[in-house]
């Protein structure tokens, strides 16, 4: 029953307009294929078109204001922006410190190395390897609890992180499968390059999935956010964005064989 008032407290936000300030949304800008700069500097990516489907839904005016990833969730405490939309996954360290919708995407995350190595993503298949991964992620957790022996290079971007594997700076790479596939090893640069074997989901620095996130006592917005998702998966947006992007739906995971 509470449920069920808040969510109809949120759609009538929803109805209603009753937020009536250009709304804030803090996104990052170099993490293709779900935020980018394109030739002219303007953001795109599957995050910016989930972000501005999701202001249409809830009938808000909304900027877009660019952070680097690692220092996000302290801009949206310092109220430099009112969310995050920006691919940040649902984990118990970060919900001490703010709030999240429902899950707007989740998928696992892989290692990628090149195609003629011997490596295997284990503790010991790593131990003294250099293995990047940008820096303040949940990949950082990931890393650091699971491959204790691994030399870690962290970075401030993904891209960044690319560029030094296809460089041979580092020896290996940790990053979501998706953000792999279609930034890196579908592009010439990464034609040399493949997954290692198995995905990496522990859900203590993973999460529960990709989440908006807002700060402590934002219920209202939060509960619109996830309202919002709902009823973009309902009517077809969520898939008009998705199809942009991926061969198929991101919002629970993904095919076999990637």
């Amino acid at each position: 029953m509470i449920k069920k008032t808040l969510f109809a407290a949120a759609l009538a936000v929803l109805a209603t307009g009753a937020f009536a300030d250009t709304l804030r949304i803090g996104v990052e800008g170099a993490y293709p294929p779900f935020s980018f700069k394109q030739p002219d500097g303007s953001l795109a990516g599957f995050d910016i078109d989930i972000a501005k489907a999701l202001c249409t839904q809830m009938q808000r005016d909304c900027e877009l204001v660019e952070q680097e990833w690692d220092g996000m969730i302290p801009a949206l405490k310092a109220k430099k922006f009112d969310a995050i939309i920006s691919s940040m996954s649902i984990t118990e360290e970060r919900k001490r410190q703010i709030d999240f919708s429902e899950k707007y995407y989740k998928t696992p995350a892989r290692i990628v190395a090149p195609k003629d190595s011997d490596l295997q993503g284990t503790a010991e298949g790593l131990a003294s390897k250099r293995l990047g991964v940008q820096r303040g992620s949940t990949h950082q957790c990931y890393a650091e609890a699971h491959f204790p022996d691994a030399e870690l290079v962290l970075y401030g971007t993904q891209d960044e992180v690319f560029r030094d594997l296809s460089l041979g700076r580092i020896d290996a790479q940790l990053s979501d499968s998706l953000i792999a596939q279609e930034g890196f090893l579908s592009k010439p640069e990464g034609a040399n390059y493949a997954f290692l074997p198995g995905d990496h989901t522990d859900v203590d620095c993973y999460g529960e999935g990709v989440g908006v996130a807002v700060r402590k006592g934002d219920d209202a917005l939060r509960d619109a956010f996830s309202a919002a998702i709902k009823a973009i998966r309902d009517n077809g947006a969520y898939k008009t964005i998705n199809d942009t992007y991926f061969p198929f739906d991101i919002y629970g995971g993904r095919p076999a064989g990637l």
